[in-house]
């Protein structure tokens, strides 16, 4: 990817304003932006995102630069899912969330979800025939919605006209992130 093409890419995080896990959001986040990616960050709300290390450990708090119902999901590249059981738990029950991971889907742009991070794709009924992994508590969510799970670091599944990139918890970072690269270099406008 030149810097040309990293300028012009967005990326859409969505998460909830608790709970989300700190690495699986900043860590991606200050990544991105490394490589002149811009990155929006949408919450429920724009009241400050606080962010877990560990599920339980308070975490740097984040200023959303927008809510879920304000998202035009075709102003951006890439759909980014980060976890937390918390924000995982309460994001897969907001319709707006829904919405928005179900636009990226039918317009073939990639989305890209760490740990609990897929419990959304389940609630928005889009993993079906999808090789996919997570946090390993979500492997029956996932089967019993049409996907199939593995246990590696990263999977990156191209079927079915969208790219989806998943990986298990922050230990799998690296890896996750050279695929979120991949997907974006791959990705056209």
């Amino acid at each position: 990817m030149t810097a040309d093409d990293r300028s012009t890419r967005k990326v859409l995080a969505i998460v909830t304003n608790h709970g989300v896990e700190q690495d699986e959001l900043l860590v991606p986040q200050e990544h991105l932006c490394g490589r002149d990616v811009q990155v929006s960050v949408a919450a429920v709300s724009t009241d400050d995102v606080r962010t877990l290390v560990g599920d339980r450990n308070p975490g740097r708090t984040v200023r959303p630069g927008l809510t879920l119902a304000d998202v035009d999901p075709a102003a951006y590249d890439l759909l980014l899912i980060p976890g937390g059981t918390l924000n995982a738990d309460a994001l897969r029950q907001q319709d707006d969330a829904l919405r928005i991971v179900r636009a990226f889907v039918s317009s073939g742009r990639p989305v890209a979800a760490i740990c609990h991070g897929p419990w959304a794709l389940v609630e928005a009924g889009v993993v079906a025939e999808k090789r996919l992994t997570s946090y390993p508590s979500l492997k029956t969510d996932i089967r019993n919605a049409g996907g199939e799970w593995t246990d590696e670091p990263v999977v990156t599944d191209d079927r079915h006209g969208w790219r989806l990139v998943t990986s298990r918890t922050p230990r799998d970072l690296e890896p996750f992130l050279r695929e979120v690269d991949a997907a974006l270099a791959a990705g056209s406008r």
